[in-house]
């Protein structure tokens, strides 16, 4: 395929494209849903999300099967992915479930009547229409696209076989019809069960980290997947907490401001406040992030070396015990944040781009031959390949550099640098359930109290 149908506009395409189904855009979009009163659909889309990463990380790094090999295929990739393993494909999971999961509610404003949980009548065109035949029709193709584009841009970009995206695609229609099937009575549970809901979720999520399994070399797998858990802990325990103490339905009465009106005044106060509500919701949310990893690096170390004089603590392979390091570096607890102006320079950056030879004729991503782990970086951030040789390697806080043996023939050696640090695991389990407890719950509540509200309507 890439032979015979590669394009540099195509490599651009599905490149970029390919950033629709990763964690970072689903935790950015995710919480408008609640900031303008979809929560029960927030929470639903969560719950696929979640339970795909999950299960197709717990797979890949069970099962420990590599991407395809470079070369002879050309890898394209943005960020840090080429460094998971690649059986199944995370992306066809998450494009797949999601599809279905926002289908069905197509559906459902197409059609009248209760949907059912019968597979065949539920993707089946309505029989009875609530909005336009072309609404619906248009949404189901764009759906279909949108699956495309990722699926199949993840063999255009040599990212994953055709083995592996079958079965992320299978297991993102499974993941879809479980949570389809148990709606109802997963909402249900969150508004009529007491304290078992909490007593239930909060073992289960911390049993889901702890039992994650180790794969042979470290793979970034396992932090999606703790991210992910830690949001759906927090969203589920938000959504029971505020039902239970009068955050329900009920409380939630008020309309944005120019909502009742259709003029040109009104639609702009709308627009006013729905952007202020983003800004500041995300802006809390940032602030939360720093401030919270921040303390956690500085309290749980200590914490840690204090509880090992009495006990074994668990240790997970790669990450380094509190009993072994002081502190966490300062440059794992807080990272920049790119300027929007120097975006598209950072992304080019985080491409398997970094060594491009002028043979290969490649403007855009390169074959590359793996070192050991799979983890070598070139300042911090570039991965180092090359076709059949490694060709330098510049070590500034990276796993490998490149040194000269006596014979002076170039040698490959591990970095002693730390990567990993036991506290990382709990900082991101808090982190992350405290950004879904803001994101769901809490600045819900707040917009409702100033007077911005969360019905869009």
């Amino acid at each position: 395929m890439q032979a015979r149908v590669r394009t540099p506009w195509l490599d651009q395409y599905f490149v970029y494209t390919s950033s629709l189904g990763t964690h970072t855009f689903f935790m950015t979009g995710l919480p408008a849903c609640f900031f303008f009163g979809y929560d029960q659909f927030g929470r639903g889309l969560l719950l696929v999300l979640a339970l795909g990463v999950y299960v197709s990380s717990f797979a890949k790094d069970v099962a420990c099967v590599p991407r395809p090999y470079a070369p002879p295929v050309t890898r394209l990739t943005i960020s840090n992915h080429h460094l998971e393993y690649g059986f199944p494909s995370t992306h066809s999971t998450n494009s797949i479930s999601i599809a279905l999961f926002i289908y069905t509610h197509v559906h459902r404003l197409a059609s009248l009547p209760a949907p059912s949980t019968n597979l065949i009548t539920t993707l089946a065109p309505p029989s009875d229409w609530s909005i336009s035949p072309t609404t619906y029709w248009v949404s189901t193709v764009f759906l279909a696209w949108y699956t495309f584009s990722i699926i199949y841009g993840r063999l255009y970009c040599a990212m994953h076989s055709f083995t592996d995206c079958a079965l992320g695609a299978m297991m993102g229609a499974v993941i879809w019809a479980i949570y389809w099937v148990t709606e109802d009575a997963v909402e249900n549970w969150l508004i009529h069960a007491g304290w078992s809901v909490p007593l239930l979720v909060i073992p289960i999520s911390l049993i889901m980290v702890n039992q994650h399994p180790v794969p042979i070399d470290d793979c970034p797998c396992f932090e999606d997947a703790i991210a992910f858990v830690s949001v759906l802990m927090g969203s589920l325990l938000g959504r029971w907490h505020a039902v239970h103490y009068g955050f329900d339905a009920s409380f939630f009465g008020t309309s944005m401001p120019g909502s009742a009106g259709s003029g040109w005044a009104d639609r702009s106060m709308w627009w006013s406040v729905a952007a202020v509500k983003m800004i500041f919701g995300i802006l809390v949310i940032f602030t939360w992030r720093i401030f919270a990893k921040s303390v956690l690096h500085m309290v749980l170390p200590p914490t840690f070396r204090l509880l090992a004089q009495a006990f074994t603590l668990p240790n997970r392979r790669f990450y380094t015990p509190a009993t072994d390091y002081k502190n966490v570096p300062s440059e794992l607890g807080l990272r920049p944040i790119p300027s929007v102006i120097d975006l598209p320079e950072h992304l080019a950056m985080e491409t398997e781009t970094d060594y491009i030879t002028k043979a290969s004729g490649l403007g855009f991503g390169v074959g590359e031959t793996e070192l050991k782990a799979r983890s070598g970086k070139v300042n911090g951030n570039k991965t180092v390949r090359g076709y059949g040789t490694v060709y330098g390697v510049g070590n500034e806080k990276g796993n490998w550099e490149l040194e000269k043996d006596g014979s002076g023939k170039d040698e490959v050696k591990e970095d002693a640098t730390v990567k990993h640090y036991d506290a990382d695991v709990l900082t991101k389990v808090i982190v992350y359930f405290g950004i879904a407890l803001l994101a769901c719950t809490w600045l819900p509540i707040l917009f409702e109290v100033v007077g911005w509200g969360v019905k869009s309507w």
